[in-house]
C-alpha cells in the first residue's frame, strides 16, 4: 500500500509558507518571501521547485524540501538547496539533486556550479557525493566574513 506521494513541481505562492520555514531554519541569512516572488515570477534564469509529500486519503500535502538554480546557456548554478530540518538525511535532498542533474542533462548544461560555507562539511560532502568538486575558496564571501567554497560539477 502506498502512504505517500512524491512530487517535485514548480513553487507557487501558496508554497511561500512552508517554504520560508525551511528557509528561515536552514540559512544564517534566510531570503525573505520578496526574493522567492522574485525568483518565481520575475527571474527569466531561474527554476523553483519543491518537493512535497502527499497523502491523498487523508488530505495531507507538506512541502519538505526546495531548490533554486539557474540556467544560463550552458551553465547552471545552485542558488538554494534546502530540507525541512526534520527530515534531514532521509533521501529528500538526493531527489532534488537528482530531479536537478536530470534537468540540467535535458537543457544540456554542462557545468553545475555553486557556493557553500567553508565550514559546511555536511552540505560539501553532500555534494562531493554527486561529484561536486572544490574549484577555490571566495574569501570573505558572506556578511559574516566567512569563505565560500566554489564547487563544479561537469555534467555528463
Amino acid at each position: 500500500m502506498k502512504y505517500l506521494d512524491v512530487e517535485i513541481r514548480p513553487m507557487t505562492d501558496s508554497d511561500l509558507p512552508q517554504v520560508m520555514e525551511i528557509e528561515n531554519t536552514s540559512f544564517l541569512h534566510p531570503w525573505k518571501e520578496k526574493d522567492f516572488h522574485y525568483e518565481m515570477h520575475e527571474n527569466p534564469v531561474s527554476n523553483v521547485w519543491v518537493i512535497e509529500y502527499s497523502n491523498a486519503s487523508l488530505g495531507l500535502k507538506t512541502i519538505v524540501g526546495f531548490v533554486d538554480y539557474w540556467v544560463t546557456f550552458d551553465s547552471g548554478t545552485i542558488c538554494q538547496i534546502a530540507v525541512h530540518p526534520d527530515i534531514r538525511r532521509s533521501g529528500v535532498g538526493s531527489e532534488l539533486m537528482d530531479e536537478v542533474i536530470k534537468d540540467a542533462k535535458i537543457k544540456k548544461i554542462r557545468t553545475l556550479t555553486l557556493e557553500v560555507r567553508e565550514s559546511n562539511e555536511k552540505a560539501i560532502k553532500f555534494y562531493q557525493k554527486y561529484g561536486f568538486n572544490i574549484s577555490h575558496v571566495k574569501p570573505s564571501y558572506y556578511s559574516n566574513g566567512e569563505n565560500a567554497l566554489y564547487m563544479i560539477l561537469e555534467v555528463n
